[in-house]
């Protein structure tokens, strides 16, 4: 039996890596950085830009905050049916110094964490349609705390 391919969820927001990264941009005036990729406008007020490179962000930084989500996620999100809450991370990355908030690894809650905990994204699968394997990116504490890849 052929297991079904791997897809990301949302195209152009991640790379698909073995050490994934994911996809932002970069204002060609100031450098400020951005995720989701910005493309109209720069949001920083000493920037009048309208030039954006892309570029793959940094995969490693540490725990800026965190919390639980105890309320179903909106579309594109597929939650799991019965719904169970699941834990976020507002993470900063290493390279880039901004922070990027998004949802933590299945088995990891809000007991396990703490500010400044070194933290890399990793891929996991969102969900199953008939012709692929939805994955998504995720939050997962590194598993030697002093470690930086």
């Amino acid at each position: 039996m052929n297991e079904k391919p791997l897809a990301p969820a949302i195209e152009g927001w991640f790379t698909m890596d073995e050490k994934p990264r994911l996809i932002g941009t970069q204002c060609c005036a100031c450098s400020t950085y951005f995720f989701p990729k910005q493309q109209r406008y720069c949001k920083n007020p000493g920037c009048d830009s309208t030039e954006f490179r892309e570029v793959e962000l940094s995969r490693t930084g540490r725990v800026w905050s965190y919390t639980n989500a105890c309320y179903k996620p909106p579309a594109p999100f597929v939650a799991a049916e019965p719904f169970e809450p699941y834990t976020i991370a507002a993470v900063t990355l290493e390279e880039e110094q901004m922070t990027v908030l998004g949802q933590v690894v299945t088995g990891v809650n809000v007991s396990d964490l703490k500010v400044g905990m070194a933290m890399e994204l990793v891929l996991e699968p969102l969900h199953e349609t008939d012709d692929d394997i939805k994955m998504t990116w995720k939050w997962r504490p590194l598993a030697e705390q002093g470690e930086q890849h």
